[in-house]
């Protein structure tokens, strides 16, 4: 792994957990393409980055993120990760809990020119429902 691409990724980790949509934004391409198992459909560009982080933020005010290990090939990264915050505002039109929950996940990020352009981020979203109390334990 380049320690261009470790630093890249390190920089990514610190402001998705700056809790500033657009400073994170700026990390990604002006036409990133991104999937998330927890939305419905893809989004696009700096403003889909933007609206998606925001939503994490105001659902989980204290979100933390952190990487776990990071495998490069290239261009493209996989970046395991464990998050963990409260639930103080809706999420999958769940209203907020208070509970505290952690998670877990991937992204399969692709970067140019020192941006991530694509991004699918694959994460246990039973888990965070389990750790709200919406499924029973297993």
């Amino acid at each position: 792994m380049s320690q261009q691409t470790l630093a890249l990724i390190t920089q990514l980790v610190a402001t998705w957990n700056s809790h500033d949509p657009e400073l994170v934004a700026q990390g990604y391409s002006e036409d990133c393409h991104i999937l998330d198992v927890a939305i419905a459909q893809p989004l696009s560009g700096r403003l889909g980055v933007q609206g998606m982080f925001a939503a994490y933020y105001r659902a989980f005010p204290d979100l933390e993120i952190t990487p776990d290990d990071v495998i490069v090939t290239g261009a493209r990264v996989a970046l395991f990760w464990t998050a963990r915050g409260t639930h103080q505002g809706p999420i999958l039109n769940i209203p907020a809990s208070g509970r505290r929950v952690e998670t877990r996940g991937v992204n399969r990020l692709v970067l140019r020119d020192g941006q991530v352009v694509a991004t699918l981020t694959i994460w246990d979203v039973a888990g965070m429902l389990r750790g709200l109390g919406l499924l029973p334990d297993l």
